[in-house]
C-alpha cells in the first residue's frame, strides 16, 4: 500500500497506559499505512544497550524519563511518515507533551482499569507494577489517576480500545491518517 502520510503532523503517535495496545495496534496501523513503526522503549534499549528494567534499576526513573525526552527530540526531526508508540509514562514530563504534537497526531488509547488489570495480570516486565503496596488493580488505579489527565491534555484524539475488535481499532486509527 502506498502511504498517504506525510512527515510531521501526519505521523501517528500512540499514547496510553501500559497494556492499552500501543505496540500491537501501532504495528498493525503502520503496516496498513505502509510506514515504519517505531517504539520509544525499543529505541532507548537499542541506544543504551540495556533493557528498560535494567535502566530503571541502575539509574532510576528520572534518568529513564530524560532518555525518553531525548528520543522524542530526535524523532521530531525525523523525515518520513511513521507510527510511534511511546512509553506509558512519557507524557508525564511537561516538556514531552508539546514534542508529541511536533511529531504527529497524538492518539490516546483509553482502556478501563478492569481491562488493564486483566491484560497486565501476568506481566513481569513493567517496573512500576512491581513497586509499592496493593493489588495490581490498586496500583493501576493509583498510577492512572495521575496519568489520565495528562494523557487527555496531550491527546488530539481519544480512541477507546476495548469493547471492539482489534481490526475495528486498527481501522479507526488508520482513518486518522486518511489511510482507511
Amino acid at each position: 500500500m502506498v502511504s498517504k502520510m506525510q512527515p510531521g503532523r501526519d505521523n501517528i503517535v500512540l499514547i496510553g497506559f501500559m497494556g492499552a495496545g500501543k505496540t500491537s495496534l501501532g504495528k498493525a496501523v503502520s503496516k496498513s499505512l505502509g510506514v515504519s513503526f517505531l517504539d520509544t522503549d525499543d529505541l532507548i534499549e537499542q541506544a543504551e544497550g540495556k533493557k528498560i528494567s535494567e535502566i530503571f534499576a541502575e539509574k532510576g526513573e528520572e534518568h529513564f524519563r530524560a532518555l525518553e525526552t531525548q528520543t522524542l527530540r530526535s524523532l521530531a526531526e525525523r523525515q518520513g511518515g511513521f507510527v510511534l508508540s511511546v512509553g506509558g509514562g512519557l507524557p508525564l514530563r511537561e516538556e514531552n507533551r508539546p514534542l508529541l504534537h511536533e511529531i504527529g497526531c497524538v492518539v490516546y488509547l483509553k482502556v478501563g482499569i478492569d481491562t488493564l488489570a486483566q491484560r497486565l495480570g501476568d506481566d513481569t516486565k513493567r517496573p512500576l507494577l512491581h513497586q509499592g503496596e496493593g493489588t495490581l488493580r490498586e496500583k493501576i488505579t493509583r498510577i492512572l489517576a495521575v496519568r489520565e489527565p495528562l494523557y487527555l491534555e496531550a491527546a488530539d484524539v481519544v480512541v477507546r480500545n476495548e469493547h471492539k475488535t482489534f481490526r475495528q481499532a486498527v481501522d479507526e486509527i488508520t482513518a486518522l491518517a486518511g489511510g482507511a
